[in-house]
């Protein structure tokens, strides 16, 4: 006599290694002070990120407080839209509900005269000519469908400006 379960025929069947159950899970954002105002700033079309008053780097987004420090970030800083891809990775996978045509670019941008990057799309060249140490630059949506959200950012594409120094990025990676 076995210890599995059986289907009703007598006959054991083995464990079950997947299951497939429909969820959905709403829930609201409620960003904090220092989050609204980069939020804000992306409604404007600008970054907007804040400086540690005690080691000086600037956080985008900011969370209100430096993480090396663990002081108030509350001097705001406007930042250019333009950066430097850190790292990035090539995304060949197709997904339910994907609206970008597969290959596709997801990267870590660093904005100039930021001290943390943040990911965002790649486009406007082919995948196989992104590169760490490339100089791209935001590409917004149109001023009248700006909105606070990342979604104000369609994507950021090359900019022709020369590949930054590796040093200039390394600790960023």
């Amino acid at each position: 006599m076995t210890d599995q379960p059986s289907a009703g025929s007598g006959e054991p069947i083995g464990p079950v290694t997947m299951l497939a159950t429909p969820i959905r899970l709403d829930f609201d954002f409620t960003p904090g002070v220092a989050q609204s105002r980069f939020l804000r700033g992306l409604e404007r079309g600008t970054f907007l990120g804040q400086r540690c008053p005690t080691c000086h780097k600037v956080y985008v987004p900011s969370r209100g407080t430096c993480p090396t420090d663990g002081v108030a970030t509350t001097e705001d800083v406007e930042l250019a839209g333009t950066g430097t891809v850190t790292t990035y990775c090539v995304v060949n996978v197709p997904f339910a509900g994907q609206s970008i045509e597969i290959p596709y670019i997801a990267a870590q941008v660093l904005l100039d005269g930021a001290n943390l990057s943040f990911m965002g799309l790649i486009q406007e060249i082919p995948a196989d000519e992104v590169r760490m140490g490339m100089r791209v630059e935001a590409v917004w949506v149109a001023p009248d469908e700006l909105t606070p959200s990342l979604a104000s950012v369609r994507y950021f594409r090359p900019n022709g400006e020369p590949d930054a120094d590796y040093d200039t990025y390394k600790e960023y990676l």
